[in-house]
């Protein structure tokens, strides 16, 4: 009797999820609403297309990339040495860091851009006495601000992923480059910054993406990038949801192509890290090993 009743099958009944079922009925009419609110709306769908590809459409994307390479590069050179700064032993280093970081983080882009763009108001001429000057006018152009505006709001953002990523490796690391006769900077930045990579890397791809979106701040200063190309073509023609679904299209294409290439470098930056690279084979578990 034992032995038959150890022989009868087991029937797993899988759980009824009607209301999961429900909800999700539910969130597919909502969009096909939505979709169709969308179509039969008074939106002249003509407009975008011929707009999409205009050549004043098309330049402010492209100076949109611009923007956001040129910004997070200054963002990530400023992070990585404030990162750097508040991790030494040096208090004055230690305080200015700290001091970068509050205080860059704590007041909107919006109120940086306008304040790099208005500095003029307070230095009226820039230079070294005696030497050169300038007019400050001249120089803090719509590009110059939003560039300083939005790179350094970034770095302090980028020194606390920096930092992160730092504190992740173990100190181990340090003192083994400082044994084999290494300077702690040398060791910081040939040993520890190359394996915080894993840790860093996601992190500033999501500031990357996050910076595409965050350009649009700069048409406030006359910065002609996408949202400010195509509010000056909606001006003309009065077609403003038609040039905003444009600019949508091409923000949606731009953060697409760089999501993409963030998977394939926190891949790249991820190899022996538990997981696989491509062309290499998985890690054996604990189970084969011991076979």
């Amino acid at each position: 009797m034992r032995e038959r009743a150890s022989s009868t099958p087991f029937v797993i009944v899988p759980r009824r999820k009607t209301w999961t079922k429900i909800l999700g009925l539910v969130v597919i009419v909502l969009l096909a609403l939505l979709i169709r609110a969308f179509w039969v709306g008074d939106i002249a769908w003509s407009y975008v297309g011929a707009n999409l590809f205009s050549p004043s459409v098309l330049r402010g994307v492209v100076n949109s990339i611009i923007m956001t390479f040129c910004a997070m590069v200054l963002g990530i050179v400023l992070g990585v040495i404030a990162a750097v700064m508040r991790m030494s032993d040096n208090p004055v280093l230690r305080n200015v860091s700290i001091g970068y970081v509050w205080l860059f983080r704590g007041t909107p882009a919006l109120l940086q851009l306008l304040l790099w763009f208005n500095l003029a108001l307070i230095f009226p001429t820039m230079g070294i006495p005696g030497l050169f000057s300038f007019r400050t006018v001249d120089v803090m152009t719509p590009f110059v601000a939003a560039f300083l505006g939005l790179g350094i709001q970034q770095g302090a953002y980028t020194a606390e992923v920096v930092r992160a990523g730092i504190l992740s490796i173990d100190k181990g690391q340090t003192e083994a480059g400082l044994s084999i006769g290494m300077t702690p900077l040398r060791a910081m930045l040939t040993i520890v910054l190359p394996q915080a990579m894993r840790v860093i890397v996601p992190p500033i791809g999501n500031e990357t993406i996050g910076m595409v979106k965050l350009t649009s701040l700069a048409s406030v200063i006359q910065y002609s990038e996408l949202l400010r190309s195509v509010e000056d073509v909606y001006y003309v023609n009065s077609r403003v949801i038609e040039l905003l679904i444009v600019a949508s299209i091409w923000y949606m294409v731009v953060v697409t192509v760089l999501s993409i290439g963030q998977i394939f470098v926190e891949r790249y930056f991820s190899k022996g890290w538990g997981g696989h690279g491509p062309g290499q084979p998985a890690r054996q578990t604990l189970t084969e090993e011991a076979a």
